[in-house]
């Protein structure tokens, strides 16, 4: 058993050859230590307690590998024996729909992002066509687990992945089928790798707006000047920016939190001209009688007129009427984001700069530039809008200065030689 399990992981690629066997070792003495045939799949406690076994004489990277290497092993066991059912009965799939329409609105219950909406569901059929015909009331944690198995192991996705599957997932156990699995998702939660973000230099930044125009341009100044997510600088609304203070205010950012940045002064004059282009558009949806723009929460309904309303219009409106597809009532919605996601990817082309960068390495720009500027981090923190400020004190990894850094031997190298040849 043990010996196609070694040969499962060198097939998956998932586990570095020189590690195979102590992944083999902590199989053989969890099992051992439970005294288990090594055939039979162990369960959540059994694991648990051989892993507060473990946890006294050896460190904690140890457990860890013990604790993926038995999970890896759960998954290897489950892939053995597959489910010989054929065709998933009527009343399961009808069960499934169910579970569908109410995790949607759990969703919206809660004021998550249609993105959101979408990302849960797409993970949700993906959980189901993965359990099958297993009926819903005996889904458990082992279910989870074998699931973020099979995406590590066989479709080979990143940790983030991973972890976004993990939140949607854990989502619907909470919240619509009612199963407390709490004591079972950290050790399925995959530990991401953290990387330094690119970043561009002040330069590299002034480059990419000459090689821009028009209104992606503006956007793309907007976003590096206040510090914006895509999404945020998307759903502005009229209501959201001052001019006259200087502020734009963020509404339901990341983690459903308001915050106030920036506004850059350079930019309000492009800023002026652009929103009486979109009261123009406003001006011709109510000749038209037009639907007014989606509300946030419950303010439709507690405001049926607000969407009507000058404040509430989006500063980047689409010019296009489009439908909504959570009412599925005609109206104007903000613009897309794939646009401006071309338009800068060309501009860092024409502009020959070869960074991995996106929109978002904008975000991280301002970030990293204000430090360098002296700004103090939690006001960088707060102009974020990060919950905790080890989330911005990444940025000071990137700025080291490099005036201050020890000079390269091969340069110490070189300049002795230069200097003896003179």
């Amino acid at each position: 058993m043990l010996e196609s399990f070694k040969k499962f992981l060198s097939s998956k690629g998932k586990v570095n050859d020189k590690y195979l066997p102590y992944y083999l070792k902590w199989v053989t003495e969890s099992y051992r230590f439970l005294d288990i045939p090594l055939s039979q799949p162990i369960t959540n406690d059994q694991k648990s307690q051989f892993l507060k076994y473990l946890s006294k004489t050896h460190e904690d990277w140890q457990v860890n590998q013990a604790d993926n290497a038995l999970r890896l092993y759960s998954y290897f066991l489950s892939s053995q024996h597959p489910d010989k059912a054929g065709g998933i009965p009527e009343t399961l799939i009808n069960d499934w729909k169910v579970v569908e329409e109410k995790t949607i609105e759990a969703i919206r219950l809660r004021h998550r992002s249609y993105s959101t909406e979408k990302t849960y569901i797409i993970w949700l059929r993906q959980f189901q066509g993965f359990v099958k015909s297993k009926d819903l009331k005996e889904l458990n944690g082992k279910d989870l687990q074998d699931f973020l198995s099979y995406l590590a192991v066989e479709r080979k996705v990143s940790s983030s992945t991973q972890n976004q599957a993990l939140n949607a997932i854990v989502f619907v156990y909470r919240h619509v089928l009612e199963k407390n699995i709490e004591d079972q998702i950290n050790s399925v939660r995959a530990r991401q790798k953290r990387r330094l973000p690119v970043v561009l230099t002040i330069k590299e930044v002034n480059n990419i707006f000459d090689e821009m125009s028009g209104l992606h341009c503006l956007m793309a100044k907007l976003i590096y000047g206040c510090g914006l997510r895509l999404q945020e600088c998307l759903s502005l609304r009229i209501k959201d920016v001052d001019i006259e203070q200087g502020i734009v205010i963020v509404r339901s950012g990341k983690g459903d939190k308001d915050r106030r940045t920036v506004l850059p002064e350079s930019l309000k004059d492009d800023l002026l001209h652009h929103i009486s282009s979109a009261r123009e558009i406003y001006e011709q949806d109510r000749k038209d009688d037009t639907n007014g723009v989606y509300l946030p929460g419950a303010l439709e309904k507690k405001y049926p007129n607000a969407g009507k309303e000058w404040a509430w219009q989006y500063v980047f409106p689409s010019m296009k009427l489009s439908v909504d597809p959570r009412s599925g009532r005609v109206g104007r919605h903000h613009i897309s984001d794939n646009p401006i996601q071309e338009a800068v990817k060309n501009a860092l082309r024409k502009a020959e700069i070869p960074k991995h960068a996106s929109v978002h390495t904008l975000r991280h720009s301002f970030a990293t530039h204000l430090l360098q500027n002296g700004v103090n981090i939690r006001e960088v923190q707060s102009l974020l809008g990060h919950k905790n400020v080890e989330t911005t004190m990444i940025y000071t990894h990137v700025l080291r200065d490099m005036s201050n850094a020890p000079q390269s031997p091969l340069d110490a190298l070189y300049g002795k030689q230069q200097g003896v040849d003179k």
